[in-house]
């Protein structure tokens, strides 16, 4: 990974809040499986799954399995078609040269296991008294096995908010937050917080780089105009 980050300039983006995105353009995501939903339902506004999560949906094993590859292969298939259209200049598309010739890596993402428990506890990091080393390795194995398969460029570990949980995916620590929204689990919605927008937001890049982050992109409630700031505060401004 780190070598990766050096051929990008000694930065690297990542994407943004992609649930937001699904919920924008009209899913509905008050379910268990929260965005993988849209695997099922809409594949074509895929994001992440985990098989367990699939399993307890009524999906067998394999069809759980499937599904993950499928969320990469999409994936896939939606930068061959950004790559297409940079190539091919469509104006009202890419404003400049600049988006166009930077390599896009496709992640496998894989959920923490706060998320399968859908119950909050992704964003509290409160997995109870009886969850292990053991447990978490058990969980992560087998979907990390898939993906590892599955024609991603790399696996990213995605809002690990557990410290026993980070030291089982013991990997570069990356700024990946929310939006500074707060969750609400028994109601399922997102209850906005004063004094914080996306100009806030991306102004604090220069604060998570001095101290030592080289990977920056936003998780929950972000939107791509998150991550355009992002994109634009690393590699045309001054931080």
């Amino acid at each position: 990974m780190r070598e990766i980050i050096e051929k990008c300039g000694g930065y690297a983006i990542i994407d943004g809040g992609f649930a937001t995105e699904l919920e924008r353009h009209g899913a509905d995501l008050k379910d268990p499986l929260w965005s993988a939903k849209c695997l099922i339902t809409s594949p074509h506004l895929v994001r992440r799954a985990t098989i367990q999560g699939f399993e307890a949906k009524g999906l067998s094993r394999e069809e759980g399995e499937a599904l993950l590859r499928r969320s990469v292969k999409l994936a896939l298939e939606a930068r061959d078609i950004y790559y297409e259209r940079c190539t091919k200049d469509f104006s009202d598309f890419i404003r400049d040269q600049t988006y166009s010739k930077r390599p896009i890596l496709i992640a496998a993402s894989v959920g923490s296991y706060g998320a399968y428990l859908a119950d909050g506890s992704e964003y509290r990091g409160d997995y109870g008294d009886a969850v292990t080393v053991e447990t978490l390795k058990d969980f992560h194995r087998d979907r990390i096995k898939i993906l590892a398969d599955s024609g991603a460029d790399l696996i990213a570990f995605e809002t690990i908010p557990n410290l026993l949980e980070a030291k089982v995916t013991s990997k570069p620590v990356l700024v990946y937050p929310n939006s500074g929204e707060t969750y609400i689990a028994e109601s399922s919605r997102w209850v906005k917080s004063s004094g914080v927008d996306e100009e806030d937001f991306v102004s604090h890049i220069g604060k998570w780089r001095d101290a030592g982050a080289s990977i920056f992109g936003g998780c929950c409630r972000t939107t791509p105009n998150t991550i355009r700031g992002i994109t634009q505060a690393i590699c045309q401004k001054p931080l």
